[in-house]
């Protein structure tokens, strides 16, 4: 997600829904062209945290017209980032481990949400781990770490 920097960087993309059904909701755009085939993904913070989501639709189905597993890991990715978004500000980083269990299944149609937190902002590294739930029944759980890669250019 935030592997490196452009004159136009995956931040910049930063897009707010205003209306339809992910109104409040935030997302980026062409920030980000396998999440952009793969999503969309968005995500916005309440009280208890960040939270991401997305609608499964046909794209994500796998041969058996449930959510594929590459898909579920995608968006975990996607979560990952804005979960750590606090402990990255002045930061790039890259995924550098990914460790996940598929204890469920989604089907079309159904929404997906992921919320997370930092175990650990370190020097170098940042270590994340979150739950993914349909209709409030965990589907996935994951944890990772991300490599800071230097500073964001302003």
């Amino acid at each position: 997600m935030d592997g490196g920097d452009s004159e136009e960087g995956y931040t910049s993309k930063l897009t707010r829904v205003t209306e339809g059904e992910w109104a409040g909701w935030s997302y980026y755009p062409g920030g980000d062209p396998f999440e952009d085939l793969a999503g969309p993904f968005y995500f916005r913070v309440d009280d208890t945290g960040p939270v991401c989501a997305f609608r499964v639709e046909k794209k994500h189905l796998n041969g058996g017209a449930f959510l594929h597993g590459g898909c579920f890991m995608t968006f975990a990715d996607f979560s990952l980032f804005v979960i750590a978004r606090d402990a990255l500000t002045e930061q790039h980083a890259v995924t550098a481990t990914f460790n996940c269990e598929l204890v469920g299944a989604a089907y079309e149609g159904q929404l997906i949400e992921c919320r997370g937190d930092v175990v650990k902002n370190a020097r170098s590294m940042v270590f994340v781990r979150g739950l993914m739930k349909v209709d409030g029944e965990t589907v996935m759980s994951f944890s990772s770490t991300l490599k800071k890669r230097g500073q964001r250019r302003t």
